[in-house]
């Protein structure tokens, strides 16, 4: 199993993206950060509660199939600003699973293209084991 990455600074994304020559149009950047949760995805999700609980989570992703995504992102209406980092290997409880930066025009074409990059790196790009444990209840 691979070892977890470092993780990125935010601000130095920030200060990279402000700098780039389309910066001046952007009027909005947001922020993604996902988390490897306590709380299983089969209860958040559907409301499925076993009594178990998540200690880790194996997570692994195509790399090319991200890069197609995010370009795919950057074709997007207003949309400027483009940057993802993923972790991969046996992330615990806490880690970062992976953050997203997307710069843009305006609120509703960031918020769009945040919404539709992260959707489609979780259910197209990405490999997510949870590994848990089980309670009594």
């Amino acid at each position: 199993m691979l070892n977890k990455k470092i993780t990125p600074s935010i601000n130095e994304w920030l200060r990279e993206a402000k700098r780039d020559p389309l910066a001046p149009k952007s009027g909005m950047f947001l922020v993604h950060n996902g988390v490897v949760r306590q709380t299983p995805r089969a209860k958040v999700r559907r409301g499925l509660d076993d009594g178990s609980t998540v200690r880790a989570m194996d997570f692994s992703y195509d790399a090319d199939m991200v890069d197609e995504v995010v370009a795919e992102t950057r074709q997007m209406e207003g949309i400027f600003c483009v940057k993802v980092w993923l972790n991969e290997g046996r992330l615990e409880v806490g880690d970062d699973i992976m953050y997203v930066l997307i710069g843009g025009d305006i609120r509703p074409h960031v918020i769009d293209a945040l919404q539709f990059l992260i959707e489609k790196i979780k259910t197209e790009c990405v490999t997510e084991i949870e590994l848990s444990e089980r309670h009594d209840r």
